[in-house]
């Protein structure tokens, strides 16, 4: 049961979390950065999101036969001057007779699910392990922290390589390869904040009160160690993405026919001069969403800084 005290200072809790997340929103929208990255972010969600009804053609299909295409055929837009009595594709025919734009369309489903499921993945096990290392502290610091800090010994990508050499290919494991990889980041984060936030005088209150160590940690000190913990995860999304697109390039990630931006980019790296359409537009469409996190991730990260004592100017 609650003692009266404790229940008291909950609302005063709850009106400070709404005030703060008033406050944050405010220095968001105030920033260019973060709205120009947040407004590509919600318009990939949505071509994700609706990319049956964007998307022309099916990413796989085969045009041979139901209209006439040829194998790495020019975009075709009749408003720039393309034949009207051609089918129009506006990023053209992969080597596979494929429609290039329905591919790259589809191809921000996977690439969003990757990028918001490893890092997911990586948040949700680095915060367990630095928040436990962080107020544990004596031996099981010691122990969790060592183990992270070999991992981040290897270098991250080749780490993941390594990873996915012994799991096999494809993209599942890739995921758990991004995820492993970028797990000690955040545990270190955590771990750092939970250092920081279990000295301050509410949680010595808590305490007094009779709180459990988990009810402390987990209702009182992580939901202060969040911000932090935000913003990192929002720039490693973009980060993901990059991996994941670059395990795909190799060809140890996405497999083919998946419409993965990173294994088209694979399949027709040898055609950059020949055809630099297949290779120009699912790269340009990796440069933006990977812009998008990091421009929302720049703005959070200003926004959520604790040292602002009026909101920012618009920049």
């Amino acid at each position: 049961m609650t003692s009266i005290p404790e229940a008291a200072a909950l609302p005063a809790a709850s009106l400070r979390s709404n005030s703060l997340l008033r406050l944050t929103l405010r220095r968001l929208t105030r920033q260019r950065n973060a709205r120009v990255g947040l407004t590509i972010l919600i318009s990939l969600i949505l071509v994700a999101a609706f990319a049956p009804l964007i998307a022309p053609y099916e990413p796989n299909r085969d045009l041979i036969g139901i209209e006439p295409v040829t194998q790495r055929q020019k975009p075709c837009i009749h408003l720039l001057g393309c034949p009207a009595d051609q089918p129009q594709h506006i990023m053209g025919i992969d080597a596979n007779y494929r429609d290039v734009f329905s591919r790259v369309v589809y191809g921000t489903r996977v690439s969003l699910m990757v990028g918001f499921t490893t890092i997911g993945m990586a948040i949700l096990v680095g915060t367990l392990l630095g928040a436990v290392a962080g107020y544990a502290g004596g031996w099981a610091d010691n122990v969790i922290m060592r183990f992270m800090d070999v991992l981040l010994a290897f270098p991250g990508f080749l780490l993941a390589i390594a990873i996915i050499t012994v799991l096999g290919r494809g993209l599942q494991n890739a995921l758990y390869a991004i995820a492993i990889v970028n797990i000690p980041h955040f545990a270190r984060v955590v771990r750092a904040s939970v250092l920081s936030i279990k000295e301050q005088e509410f949680v010595a209150a808590t305490r007094a009160l009779g709180a459990s160590d988990t009810r402390i940690l987990f209702l009182r000190i992580l939901p202060n160690a969040l911000p932090p913990l935000i913003v990192q995860g929002t720039l490693g999304i973009a980060g993901a993405i990059l991996e994941a697109a670059a395990l795909s390039f190799l060809g140890i990630g996405a497999q083919p026919p998946t419409p993965e931006w990173g294994t088209m980019l694979g399949t027709e790296r040898n055609q950059v001069f020949t055809a630099p359409h297949l290779v120009f537009f699912p790269g340009i469409a990796i440069m933006i969403t990977v812009l998008a996190f990091n421009l929302l991730g720049d703005g959070l990260r200003d926004a959520m800084d604790p040292r602002l004592a009026q909101v920012s100017k618009p920049r």
